[in-house]
């Protein structure tokens, strides 16, 4: 069969075109591609396509062009947005499960989930030697952002469109050289805090079912009440899902700060598995559970079915902590009439009960930590040197690609072999090769536990109360002081 013509009953059988619309069908893809057609092969019919187009001088043998004509083929075979609403919120009246369930195949059969970048990423976990189970995952299919562009983004003004990556905008719109290729994108519209919302999956997840809530005004991220009020309602309606929001300052923040957003998903991380090391008694609150976690950062976290006692409680500790100082400990909430510090708020369901954690977060910088006090120190770059968000809080550490290739020398040199392993892994090389007898049945296992103990590193990094004595005293006077202003 002809590729163009068997494309063509594809795109008919997955319901959003009918058998008498295949003539109109094989003219759309023609327009596409061009009318020389060729027999299909063994590869999917978008990729045969796409690879059609360029011989066919219908686009640039280059990245982005093909990125952008993939996308556009499978937009013929995903239902418009109207009938993805339509469909997603009747099957919400069975069950949420059988809604997402719908809508997250939708976008992998559609290829806006991009599995097959996704699945090579390098996923493994382990337990650090402070006993926190942690996950690594080193990113090969989306390129990491510096953190000094991440704050230059957050106050940049020129008017485009879409404004941004994350705006409502971007539902179907073509793409381009360095603008994002969205022709098969669909978001959901919900309605969550009284406001108007849209809910997509994120098309390079970084776990299972990785979805991103967006205001759909294009609005600046802001941690308060209303985030609280806003993770509750879609709790209730997602309750599968956890939900969470990046901090909304540098540094400590995500990657787009100018856009209000969370991010979710069907996964349980390691944080969320992480035991209350000590219970805070709040009186104003005897139906809510309260604790620091046992954590490698900062973590509050609040338990309780009163939705209504968490979200008032959860706002007062964020408000305390904004203005909370510690100066002995370089704990400082504002400097120059800048605010520095804000939290990371993650929910979840625990059955009917709703589960808070609040990582205190706090974005000073100094002359001795340039990039952040509370932040990956220098020694620790050579592996994380990005931003430490929301997922990364939670135990899933997002590494660079680049050491699939630097981890690959590193490893010839544990074993003695002939390597170009890269001067900045060294020391860090050599402690390893110091404190192990390593063999080629052994390596990969003490390197995965080396690069699990170098993000437990990180994460006490990050923390504004260390896991130490005088971190715990540190912790005692805050709390100590939260409790008294509570209650």
């Amino acid at each position: 069969m002809q590729v163009i013509e068997k494309f063509a009953d594809e795109i008919i059988k997955s319901g959003s075109y009918k058998p008498l619309d295949k003539v109109y069908v094989i003219n759309k893809i023609r327009a596409l591609v061009g009318d020389k057609d060729e027999e299909a092969n063994d590869e999917h019919c978008v990729k045969q396509l796409v690879d059609l187009a360029v011989k066919n001088k219908k686009i640039p043998d280059d990245i982005t062009s093909r990125e952008v004509l993939n996308d556009e083929l499978y937009d013929l075979m995903t239902p418009t947005p109207s009938k993805v609403n339509e469909i997603f919120w009747q099957k919400m009246q069975l069950s949420p499960e059988k809604a997402t369930d719908w809508f997250y195949k939708l976008c992998e059969d559609n290829d806006y989930v991009k599995k097959e970048a996704i699945a090579k990423n390098i996923v493994f976990s382990g337990v650090s030697s402070k006993g926190h189970g942690l996950e690594i995952t080193i990113n090969l299919s989306k390129p990491e952002k510096d953190p000094k562009a991440i704050a230059a983004a957050a106050h940049a003004t020129g008017k485009k469109y879409p404004q941004c990556a994350l705006c409502l905008e971007n539902e179907g719109y073509l793409g381009g050289y360095g603008k994002n290729a969205r022709s098969n994108l669909r978001i959901i519209r919900m309605n969550i805090g009284g406001r108007s919302w849209g809910f997509q999956y994120s098309p390079y997840a970084y776990f299972n079912e990785h979805c991103i809530f967006l205001d759909q005004k294009h609005v600046p991220m802001e941690i308060n009440e209303q985030t609280l009020i806003n993770l509750v309602d879609i709790e209730k309606q997602l309750p599968a899902y956890f939900v969470g929001s990046n901090a909304d300052l540098p540094i400590v923040g995500g990657s787009m700060l100018a856009h209000e957003h969370y991010q979710g998903g069907r996964h349980v991380f390691p944080m969320m598995k992480a035991k209350i090391k000590k219970e805070l008694k709040f009186n104003k609150y005897p139906n809510v559970k309260a604790g620091i976690v046992d954590w490698p950062m900062s973590d509050i976290r609040l338990i309780s079915e009163n939705s209504l006692d968490i979200i008032d409680l959860g706002t007062q500790i964020i408000k305390f902590w904004d203005n909370y100082s510690d100066e002995s400990r370089q704990i400082i909430a504002f400097k120059d009439n800048k605010r520095h510090h804000t939290v990371t708020p993650i929910m979840h369901r625990d059955g009917e009960k709703f589960v808070l954690d609040l990582v205190l977060r706090d974005n000073n910088v100094s002359d001795e930590y340039p990039l952040g006090i509370f932040h990956p120190h220098a020694e620790l770059w050579h592996i994380k040197k990005e931003n430490i968000g929301l997922i990364e809080v939670m135990g899933r550490a997002i590494l660079p690609g680049r050491l699939k290739s630097e981890m690959a020398e590193v490893k010839k040199y544990l074993l003695g072999q002939k390597n170009n392993i890269a001067e900045s892994h060294l020391s860090w090389a050599n402690k390893i090769k110091n404190n192990n007898t390593i063999t080629e049945g052994n390596v990969d296992e003490i390197l995965h536990q080396a690069l699990v103990e170098i993000f437990e590193e990180v994460l006490q990094c990050a923390g504004v109360f260390k896991n130490t004595e005088d971190g715990e005293k540190g912790w005692e006077q805050f709390t100590n002081d939260l409790i008294k202003e509570v209650d």
